[in-house]
């Protein structure tokens, strides 16, 4: 993804309690400590359970703008659980079942703690049912909700899928998904995977019904409802794409969506086979809305974009369209475990999308024409942005999506592939891939396999790059030189914003 959400502390106190059951106490004994420790969201998640499948249900109410939903989990508890949480925001909750039979609840800052009738037993399967209804209109003190004129679209990431539907909220808990979603006839319904079934109704609304193959985290999930177009096409080796498009744009947009069958290819010929059913763009009619602070954002599947970027000229697209597709690979397949490691998806995918946009000829907005001339420019910033956003691995809730993840990612990778050589990190990175397909990693995990594929300890190397506070030198480029660090200068690497187009 390449954009920033600002990330405030938020209290939403909700009551919602069923008549005739007792509320979750504040100190509920049974839902453990809270949040998982995630060194940039603590709060955010639990390891009380792990998800295993998510069944979504999104009706549109056009005459309110509101959304009626419900949501299925099912997942095993990894302790005992008198009560559980979900992450849960802005939600009006009417009803929880725990494996059929109704349990009391209430909200409580971001959290719906959930009682269920009958204790859950360590190791057992459980399923949770919530019935709720979500305003996408709703002022909260973040959103994944996403306005348009005629219906919604869904962002996210990082912390606010849980303002979409109850979930645990973490990217190291994914889980398989199914969603429908239900609009009047004149509108479209999507989400990510591929439709599984499409439901007339008598009322003149239709509910149309998606799956996704591989697991996925709550933050990449897509839902939208629009007056869209759906324009289908191949990809390499048959792939099937699928663009869902403003119906009054399609036609405007239509040489932007014709690249991506090429940008497949290349990305490929780099990072090994696709690893999804099926894959396309949503430019969602947004350009207007405040709340939409990012030009492009990775939902599984089917890429969020402001449409009038997708205007532009290829030389001005391209390499930011190669950055939110290798997000396929890296975030997407492979997903971070915390959000500490969010250098794995940003990094990989600014690097990519430089590389492509450099063996094309196009000049960036800076006039640099190779990559070694751009990491050189970054390079000499690497202890200034160490200062301000602190080291690459190392973010914060407030410097999460700053330049430091994203080129001073990038500036990671090209320092371990002038070490080791552009074979062997080729090899590295497709083993990595590989080897965490479908599944969730870590920084430690990265800087395993470089270890493993090069025959090398590279740890410290790479750990110096991740960690250190100053800039290591470059490996091959002994003239390369860093700036001496302005302690009294505003901070300079933040505020570009996700899916800015500054590759």
């Amino acid at each position: 993804m390449s954009w920033h959400r600002s990330v405030l502390a938020a209290t939403l106190a909700l009551a919602a309690v069923p008549l005739g059951l007792a509320p979750a106490a504040a100190d509920s004994p049974g839902a453990g400590p809270p949040g998982t420790g995630d060194p940039v969201f603590p709060a955010l998640g639990t390891t009380d359970y792990d998800a295993h499948s998510y069944d979504l249900a999104f009706t549109y109410r056009p005459a309110t703008r509101t959304v009626d939903a419900t949501m299925a989990m099912t997942a095993r508890a990894r302790t005992a659980l008198p009560s559980l949480e979900l992450d849960a925001l802005g939600l009006d909750v009417h009803t929880v079942r725990v494996d059929g039979r109704p349990a009391g609840f209430r909200t409580h800052d971001e959290k719906l703690t959930v009682v269920p009738a009958r204790p859950v037993r360590a190791g057992s399967a459980l399923r949770v049912e919530v019935e709720y209804t979500a305003d996408p209109r709703a002022v909260l003190p973040h959103t994944g909700w996403v306005v348009t004129p005629d219906g919604f679209a869904v962002a996210g990431q990082p912390n606010s899928a849980h303002t979409v539907f109850p979930c645990n909220d973490r990217p190291g808990d994914k889980a398989r998904f199914t969603v429908a979603v239900t609009a009047p006839d004149e509108l479209y319904g999507v989400a990510n995977g591929l439709p599984t079934a499409t439901e007339p109704h008598p009322d003149g609304t239709t509910t149309r019904r998606y799956r996704s193959r591989e697991p996925m985290a709550t933050e990449l999930l897509q839902a939208s409802v629009g007056r869209y177009t759906v324009r289908e096409r191949q990809g390499p080796d048959g792939l099937p794409l699928r663009d869902v498009v403003p119906t009054a744009r399609a036609a405007d947009l239509e040489p932007a969506l014709a690249l991506t069958p090429g940008q497949l290819g290349w990305a490929e010929q780099h990072l090994g086979a696709f690893p999804f059913e099926t894959y396309g763009l949503l430019p969602a009619d947004t350009d207007d809305s405040a709340a939409f602070d990012f030009t492009g954002l990775e939902t599984q599947t089917l890429t969020l974009y402001k449409p009038n970027f997708l205007r532009q000229p290829e030389r001005q697209i391209g390499s930011h369209m190669m950055h939110e597709l290798v997000h396929s690979w890296f975030g997407n397949s492979v997903t971070p475990g915390t959000w500490a490691d969010l250098w794995l998806n940003e990094g990989h995918a600014d690097f990519y999308g430089l590389m492509y946009r450099y063996e094309r000829g196009w000049p960036d907005s800076g006039g640099f024409t190779t990559l070694a001339d751009r990491m050189r420019s970054v390079y000499a910033q690497g202890d200034q942005w160490r200062h301000d956003s602190g080291p690459v691995a190392a973010p914060t809730a407030a410097t999460l999506f700053d330049s430091q993840r994203y080129t001073g990612g990038a500036l990671v990778l090209f320092a371990l592939r002038e070490r080791v050589g552009p074979e062997v990190f080729d090899r590295i990175e497709q083993t990595f891939l590989r080897r965490h397909r479908s599944s969730t990693a870590s920084t430690a995990d990265f800087l395993r396999a470089a270890d493993e594929v090069s025959g090398q300890s590279l740890g410290g190397f790479l750990r110096d790059w991740l960690y250190g506070e100053r800039t290591p030198p470059m490996p091959g480029h002994p003239d390369w030189t860093v700036d001496p660090v302005d302690p009294g200068a505003a901070r300079r690497t933040g505020g570009v914003p996700k899916g800015s187009g500054t590759l």
